[in-house]
């Protein structure tokens, strides 16, 4: 019997910047486990409704970004999801397959493939972002005013700046 690891009761404390450890002074291992847990339960939502479609992460996550940027090229759909050709293709023609999402034709070059979200597509994108949203609400009325913008200055802190440029 697997034992399950329970995420730990930690009570976010307010830190000033000279007291945070740089990478030299060991593993922030508080972190890193309520990260984990975070994504965990926050993808698990998405999960579990995906899965009355057949549909895995992947899937979502494409839907979201088509959804989010209509007309979006397939190439600048693999350079933001950092993956490959082979790794979209499946999960792609699931979702053309289905009408979650439809491929049209670049008006300037005929050859370039430009993803929209359909009805149906629309409809499943807002129903995830709705269900993810509503997590990021309960957590967010724990915390005080300001707290949206110092978790979203926080995430985007996290993300690597594009090549060619520093942080």
């Amino acid at each position: 019997m697997q034992r399950k690891l329970a995420p730990p009761r930690l009570v976010p404390q307010q830190a000033e910047p000279s007291s945070w450890p740089d990478a030299g002074s060991g593993p922030m291992f508080d972190l890193i486990e309520l990260f984990f847990f975070a994504y965990r339960d926050f993808v698990g939502d998405a999960d579990r409704l995906l899965l009355r479609y057949n549909f895995g992460r992947a899937h979502h996550r494409v839907l979201h970004f088509v959804d989010r940027r209509p007309g979006l090229a397939v190439a600048e759909l693999l350079d933001l999801l950092k993956i490959t050709k082979q790794s979209l293709s499946r999960v792609l023609k699931d979702l053309l397959d289905q009408n979650y999402i439809e491929q049209r034709p670049g008006l300037s070059d005929r050859r370039q493939r430009l993803l929209h979200p359909t009805e149906k597509g629309r409809a499943l994108a807002l129903e995830l972002a709705q269900l993810q949203s509503r997590r990021f609400a309960r957590a967010m009325d724990s915390l005080p005013e300001g707290a949206r913008e110092q978790a979203a200055a926080f995430l985007a802190a996290m993300i690597d700046p594009p090549p060619g440029e520093t942080a």
